[in-house]
């Protein structure tokens, strides 16, 4: 098997959108590889108690392979990209002491480009940003889009003057850390070399519309609902949590204000958008290389990673 020279042992990365067949992927692909663990870089796979939701690997396909950072935090817990990085870390280190290799699966593109690229992600200042956040509600993006070019005139080179979260965060952490936001590596926009073999899967647009579709309508089934109602007697869950697509108009059908009929449709619908930017996100970086998939990811992908592993 092909290993990369940085000694890592995460030797592949599995992406593309949601309802791609990712895991089912990754699973077969732990049957030809001995000693292979899969290490989720998904952002809702880490809250326990949301598995309907999130399309959760089953217990027993967890039992048959090692799945790492999926149930590792609370739903009332806020996790971020640091709190993934320092995690994934700490995986991939223990993955080396045992002798084991990695496959990383997920479709959160955010979570793969930092372990992968090992960012240097900068600190968090809640008290500045809640600042920024009254600042950017009287005056607008704009003005402190104007205010980020006197402090980082590159960053602020690289973000359009209406991208509010991100001109937040740089403002946040310029005046937190007293450097430029620019100084803590050269930007998403750059794709430096990497040893990890990336696989994307990419669907016909309308067959991966009709997969979404099938999914969301299993989950509904399936006990979506019941998931939620028992998520919903413990404490709030987090607003990281609720960002998963389908749990907030899943509340509103258990609080009364959503027929059910009604939020299958906006999940539908708001899972294709999610599908679409992921698709977006991952055709930016030039190091992928895409499978195209017919009808079976396993069948159609799995000779393809192999020979690419060369195993």
């Amino acid at each position: 098997m092909r290993c990369p020279t940085d000694g890592s042992p995460i030797r592949l990365s599995i992406t593309g959108p949601t309802g791609s067949g990712k895991s089912a992927l990754a699973i077969a692909l732990a049957a030809h590889v001995p000693d292979l663990e899969l290490v989720s870089a998904d952002a809702f796979l880490v809250y326990r108690a949301m598995d309907v939701g999130t399309a959760k690997p089953s217990a027993s396909e967890r039992a048959a392979v090692p799945h790492h950072l999926i149930d590792i935090v609370e739903p009332w817990e806020q996790f971020s990209v640091a709190d993934f990085q320092r995690r994934y870390r700490s995986t991939v280190a223990d993955l080396g002491r045992r002798g084991a290799a990695g496959v990383l699966v997920g479709g959160t593109g955010l979570y793969q480009r930092i372990v992968i690229d090992d960012f240097e992600l900068p600190g968090q200042w809640p008290e500045i940003r809640a600042d920024l956040e009254r600042e950017v509600a009287e005056a607008g993006p704009a003005e402190l889009h104007r205010r980020l070019m006197t402090l980082d005139a590159v960053a602020a080179g690289r973000m359009e003057p209406s991208n509010t979260r991100r001109i937040v965060r740089a403002l946040e952490v310029c005046i937190g850390s007293g450097r430029a936001f620019s100084s803590f590596g050269p930007g998403l926009e750059t794709y430096r070399e990497s040893d990890v073999i990336q696989i994307g899967l990419r669907w016909e647009r309308s067959v991966l519309h009709e997969r979404i579709e099938a999914r969301v309508l299993e989950m509904i089934t399936g006990g979506f609902v019941e998931e939620v109602v028992a998520l919903l007697q413990g404490p709030k869950p987090s607003r990281t949590a609720l960002q998963a697509v389908g749990y907030r108009q899943i509340i509103d059908v258990v609080e009364g204000r959503l027929g059910l009929d009604e939020a299958t449709a906006e999940i539908i619908a708001a899972t294709t958008k999610l599908a679409a930017r992921q698709q977006r996100w991952f055709r930016r970086d030039p190091r992928l290389r895409w499978v195209d998939i017919e009808a079976d990811p396993v069948a159609e992908a799995l000779p393809v990673v192999l020979a690419e592993m060369r195993v």
